[in-house]
């Protein structure tokens, strides 16, 4: 425990002191997101342009994450135990990418389709059923979605292809993440 500390603070101290865009918190064991980060980093936060968190045991993110972050262009979480997003997750106005995979998701987090800037979203490997097809299709910068190894159904896997003009990524019905 004492060591997964220490490599927080390592990282948020390395953060602050080069002026860094980014932050780097993966396999960090973190179960939420440390409170004493956000004094830490109070006077660098808009600066900060990519947050990993990928690969903790995380189940939530609080509204102020978001909001305390909001010029983020890319939030990188997969391989953790989210299954929602708050809903402040729209003041991420600036947003381009978005890595969820490996989560628990069950619902498609909808506050995605608010974000202008948005241009890829990775969920695979959750464990989403529906999505929201007619939304994601008039989001203006949408590049990609990848929703490969979720137990997509099946109306959803026709109606979407002709109503979109991005790349949605599927697996074959019924096909399996292969083990990690």
């Amino acid at each position: 425990m004492g060591e997964a500390v220490a490599r927080v603070a390592r990282k948020v101290n390395e953060t602050v002191e080069s002026g860094s865009d980014t932050l780097d918190l993966a396999e960090c064991k973190l179960v939420s997101f440390p409170v004493g980060i956000y004094k830490v980093l109070r006077n660098v936060t808009d600066q900060i342009h990519l947050i990993t968190l990928a690969n903790n045991e995380l189940k939530a993110l609080t509204s102020k994450f978001m909001t305390t972050f909001c010029q983020l262009r890319e939030l990188r979480l997969e391989g953790n135990f989210l299954h929602r997003l708050p809903n402040e997750v729209s003041t991420l106005q600036h947003l381009k990418a978005i890595d969820l995979s490996r989560n628990q998701f069950h619902d498609f987090p909808e506050q995605l389709t608010t974000l202008p800037a948005l241009e890829n979203i990775n969920l695979e490997e959750n464990e989403i059923v529906d999505v929201p097809v007619e939304k994601l299709a008039a989001m203006p910068a949408l590049h990609l979605i990848n929703l490969r190894f979720n137990p997509l159904n099946a109306e959803v896997r026709v109606i979407a292809p002709p109503l979109i003009k991005f790349n949605m990524l599927m697996s074959p019905e019924g096909a399996r993440a292969p083990p990690p």
